[in-house]
């Protein structure tokens, strides 16, 4: 507290909508890049992409109020700020999207799936950038937490679907890289974070490890198997969301700490 009982760091007051949309749109845009990277399971990944840019920008409006808002975001171009360049990459990749999915352009395939990765980190990146300490002091760790997660959540929901062999072989290579790279960022963090017991004491935090962990267990193993896939597949997509919503959680234990 300051003078007047003034609290030095305001409280997040993110609702759940805003963790649902990181997730939402870190799948999307890792969903594309693969899409665009492994040609047969382009149809599949765009539709994905559409469906999970859909709902996020659902969350993303319910947070801004009206969609008017995001408009105005876009009146300035600024590489300064993680807000403005996200707005844009946004603005770039959703038209993108849909052209992939509902048209089958490639151009659109193409354009979102360059711009796939960067719109899956670009929210660790917007998180970082504030004073709030659990997620300031993560600013190394944390876009790389938010893009491995998309990718391991991408991956996750697409080994739910009926996938051919050769097509399943590239979903769980994908996967196993967005898992480990999920676990490895989030060590990372928790080595990075001055004070990292908003995470290391979260029961959220602890329960998307031991989800990725176990769907990186069940996918490691080359011979196909149905049930251990969906398994992996559940496992996984659930453990991508719940670090998002475990990231925001801590954020709110750490403004409480320090108010």
């Amino acid at each position: 507290m300051t003078y007047y009982d003034v609290p030095l760091l305001k409280r997040t007051v993110w609702k759940w909508y805003i963790p649902a949309y990181f997730f939402l749109g870190g799948v999307a845009g890792a969903s594309s890049t693969l899409g665009l990277a492994f040609p047969p399971l382009r149809r599949r990944c765009a539709r994905l992409s559409l469906v999970m840019l859909s709902a996020g920008t659902v969350c993303l409006v319910a947070d801004l109020g009206r969609p008017s808002r995001f408009a105005n975001m876009l009146r300035v171009f600024r590489p300064s700020s993680p807000m403005s360049m996200g707005s844009w990459l946004l603005a770039v990749y959703g038209p993108a999207a849909g052209a992939s999915a509902l048209l089958s352009s490639a151009a659109g395939t193409t354009v979102a799936g360059v711009t796939g990765v960067p719109l899956a980190g670009y929210t660790g990146v917007l998180v970082a950038s504030t004073a709030v300490p659990a997620w300031q002091d993560a600013s190394a760790s944390m876009p790389a937490l938010f893009t491995a997660s998309g990718v391991a959540g991408a991956a996750s929901l697409l080994m739910l679907a009926g996938n051919d062999d050769a097509s399943a072989r590239v979903v769980r290579r994908y996967g196993i890289a967005g898992l480990v790279g999920e676990l490895a960022a989030a060590a990372a963090l928790e080595a990075e974070v001055g004070d990292a017991r908003p995470y290391r004491e979260n029961p959220l935090w602890r329960a998307a490890e031991a989800l990725t962990a176990t769907s990186l267990l069940l996918a490691l193993p080359r011979r196909r198997n149905r049930t251990r896939e969906v398994l992996a597949g559940i496992t996984g997509t659930l453990g991508s969301a719940l670090v998002k919503f475990a990231v925001a959680q801590a954020g709110h234990i750490s403004t409480k700490s320090h108010s």
